[in-house]
């Protein structure tokens, strides 16, 4: 095997984890694949003949590839305070493929990315690479530029942050109950029924895209959720359910397009969160055939 083939095939082994890194650095899938293939072009580029772990090589390079990304994303950013909606990843309930299986390990829900969002791109750095992928802060301070001390002290504000997110029921039949329930009482107009699956504080993030005043729309509370629920049920027999990021969701589909994502955190049996995209830019490229059709005896 000449070289070019040995690192072709010990790149395609580390594809997956690659894309998994960029995609909790960015929550962009397509941000994701740029930064791999960033690293495959920069691998053929570079003389890798004293790299001793080419792994670890990887893992750098697509790491400091999205520590761009991110910066530039934040320079543009005209309020540091808003938030934009990561991208979801749509499984049929029944579960999706092994590459969406690896991307959503460790519960990498969209309420999590939402709060990675809110970091510093050098804290979601850290946090993101010796939390969720084991690197030694040695290594991460050599890619931000700073001390050990100093990347370990990102990765614990960081951590901090995240240690606020809630935390979901671990089971996704259990957690299914819970949404349907809610569709259920959207679609007939029980108001009681809706607040009484909702956790009182539930907070609905929803990223209708660029061209609004704000990227993210924010309502708090269960009464207000609850009555929007019910103003919104002429949707509900376009409900399609689905697992998004691996917990319990919904694809709202209408005349074979996509109009909306919706992915719910259930906790301690309650939703406490709902996040939502219906950005039509974001949704144009969903394939509607991700999820089954119900058919017209489902009751969402």
């Amino acid at each position: 095997m000449d070289e070019r083939a040995w690192l072709t095939e010990r790149f395609e082994e580390q594809r997956s984890r690659l894309r998994a890194v960029a995609y909790r650095m960015l929550g962009s899938l397509s941000e994701a694949d740029d930064a791999v293939q960033e690293a495959w072009l920069r691998l053929h580029r570079t003389d890798t003949s004293d790299v001793e772990n080419l792994a670890g090589w990887l893992t750098t390079v697509v790491a400091r590839v999205c520590l761009n990304m991110l910066r530039t994303r934040a320079s543009r950013r005209e309020d540091p305070l808003d938030v934009h909606m990561p991208d979801p990843i749509i499984s049929p309930v029944h579960g999706g493929s092994p590459e969406q299986e690896a991307l959503i390990a460790d519960s990498v829900g969209l309420a999590l990315l939402v709060v990675l969002d809110t970091l510093t791109p050098a804290e979601r750095l850290a946090f993101v690479l010796h939390d969720m992928f084991a690197v030694p802060f040695e290594e991460i301070a050599v890619m931000i530029e700073r001390s050990p001390a100093a990347a370990r002290q990102l990765a614990s504000r960081a951590r901090r942050r995240v240690q606020g997110a809630p935390v979901p029921d671990p089971d996704p039949e259990h957690q299914r109950a819970v949404v349907d329930a809610f569709f259920a009482a959207a679609r007939d107009g029980d108001f009681d029924g809706l607040v009484a699956v909702l956790d009182p504080d539930v907070v609905v993030r929803a990223d209708g895209g660029v061209q609004r005043a704000r990227q993210t729309e924010v309502l708090r509370g269960a009464a207000a959720v609850a009555s929007q629920a019910v103003n919104g049920a002429r949707f509900t027999p376009f409900i399609r359910p689905a697992l998004i990021n691996g917990a319990a969701g919904a694809v709202v589909v209408a005349a074979g397009r996509v109009i909306s994502v919706m992915g719910f955190t259930v906790a301690n049996g309650r939703i406490v969160a709902v996040d939502v995209l219906y950005d039509p830019e974001r949704l144009a490229d969903l394939d509607p055939t991700v999820v089954d059709d119900p058919g017209p005896d489902h009751q969402a």
